[in-house]
């Protein structure tokens, strides 16, 4: 059977309310995490099919969990859709400045959705990434 897992990280209660049901209504599986300490440990314990990972959290917010998933050999593999009120150029530029700054390449996010999230939106990548 194909997992249907989904790994939903924020901490904005009406946004992990809003994602778990219209994903639990489209057939997946939601996980709910507040953090990305707790995503961490989620992510590690369930395997996800995918990650819908917020960018600005407290305790280890959404950029470096996302480098973390992207730098873990059993975790790199798992598609990550990030979700901010951040616009999409201002996250990719950050990313690309970290990465020079770090030396390290990690790779771009399967999907980048600016929120609020169109549900349309939101299921299309999903979808895209669960092949």
């Amino acid at each position: 059977m194909q997992n249907n897992k989904v790994l939903i990280v924020d901490d904005e209660m009406d946004m992990r309310i809003f994602i778990s049901t219209l994903l639990e209504t489209s057939g997946y599986k939601p996980i709910i995490a507040v953090n990305g300490e707790d995503g961490m440990q989620k992510a590690r314990k369930h395997k996800p099919a995918v990650i819908i990972l917020d960018v600005l959290m407290p305790k280890s917010g959404g950029i470096q969990m996302y480098r973390e998933i992207k730098t873990d050999e059993n975790l790199k593999a798992i598609p990550v859709i990030m979700i901010s009120a951040i616009s999409k150029k201002t996250f990719f530029h950050s990313m690309k400045m970290l990465n020079i700054h770090r030396g390290e390449t990690v790779p771009e996010p399967e999907g980048y959705i600016e929120k609020p999230p169109e549900s349309d939106e939101l299921l299309k990548i999903l979808a895209q990434c669960i092949g």
